[in-house]
């Protein structure tokens, strides 16, 4: 018992080593390299700094890391509880299309100009959060009685994300003049990230992710049968429209923020239940960190791994998320249809 303590004292001490590391490494590395300590005396406003630097630091590359932290952690505790609410551990909303859903309406909102209708940032999450409650609508309909069967649910997320994917192309074709866009919010990106969407989205973000802090004991109950957690007293059918609509719109806004990203919401949580165990307390607010911190260096690799070049992220993400989702899928065991 007392070595289990011991190593995931190690494991955290480390875990924070490197999260202090990949914040400093986000500010300073990209296509202009600063040094750290420059990046200190821009913090403290000393004049003697060079004012492109600061430029890029105050109103680049701090916002950019804050953003990232955030989606990280956001896809990263929604995949945990998709993976819970479902029973399945290849569910998370990237893979069901539910991340694709909330990027056809960004696109959409952005194509025919509805996004300033609504009003600017509002505009784009509201129409992300409406096509990924149709989406997630979309496949529950479809996977009927069987949401708890991987091969149902993963065949069902497919052929959503295959429908998806043919309208973004529609749209690229007939929008050739807002290829760049559409492309922005198909594979992902922290390029556009701003302090206005911060100040918008994290409010909103944090108080999502308090609430599913708060659901640890609910979410224990729900891996059970829905018979034995019934005669426990959870009304499981309103938990997990509860569930669902909260990690939805924690989707969405990720969406909004910097378009789809893959296989975090996969990755984070099977990696914390192998570390630390299956139990909430301990899987929720871990992958909230670990989220934060793979997400920052997918940021990183994808703006330095090619010199004058960003790569877009969901692209790194999917590098690593392809052959972990490989090796999930041969662990588990799939039923015939």
């Amino acid at each position: 018992m007392n070595l289990n303590k011991n190593r995931n004292k190690l494991i955290i001490i480390f875990l924070i080593i490197l999260g202090i590391i990949l914040v400093t490494l986000s500010i300073t590395k990209g296509s202009v390299k600063i040094p750290i300590k420059e990046v200190i005396a821009i913090l403290f406003n000393q004049d003697s700094v060079s004012k492109s630097h600061k430029l890029i630091i105050l109103e680049l590359r701090i916002p950019r890391t804050i953003s990232a932290i955030m989606v990280g952690m956001s896809l990263a505790i929604s995949g945990a509880v998709f993976q819970t609410l479902f029973k399945n551990p290849l569910t998370e909303p990237y893979l069901l299309g539910i991340s694709s859903g909330a990027a056809l309406g960004v696109a959409i909102a952005s194509v025919f100009g509805f996004v300033n209708i609504i009003g600017g940032i509002w505009g784009t999450f509201s129409f992300a959060f409406v096509f990924a409650i149709l989406t997630a609508l979309i496949i529950f309909t479809l996977a009927g009685k069987n949401r708890s069967s991987l091969t149902i649910l993963l065949l069902s997320g497919l052929a959503i994300n295959f429908f998806l994917s043919a309208l973004n192309s529609l749209l690229l074709y007939f929008n050739k003049d807002k290829l760049e866009n559409i492309i922005y919010w198909q594979m992902g990106s922290f390029n556009l990230s701003s302090y206005e969407k911060i100040i918008v989205t994290m409010p909103i973000m944090i108080i999502l992710i308090i609430v599913l802090l708060s659901k640890t004991k609910e979410l224990d109950v729900l891996l059970l049968s829905d018979d034995t957690a019934t005669s426990i007293g959870l009304d499981v059918k309103k938990q997990r429209i509860r569930l669902l609509l909260i990690t939805t719109l924690l989707t969405s806004i990720c969406v909004g923020l910097a378009g789809v990203i893959g296989f975090i919401g996969l990755i984070i949580p099977h990696i914390v239940k192998l570390l630390f165990g299956v139990k909430h307390k301990n899987v929720l607010p871990l992958s909230l960190y670990l989220g934060a911190i793979f997400t920052l260096l997918c940021d990183i690799l994808s703006r330095t791994l090619i010199s004058n070049t960003e790569i877009p992220i969901g692209i790194i993400t999917a590098l690593f998320g392809a052959p972990f989702f490989l090796y999930i899928l041969r662990k588990t065991k799939v039923n015939a249809l």
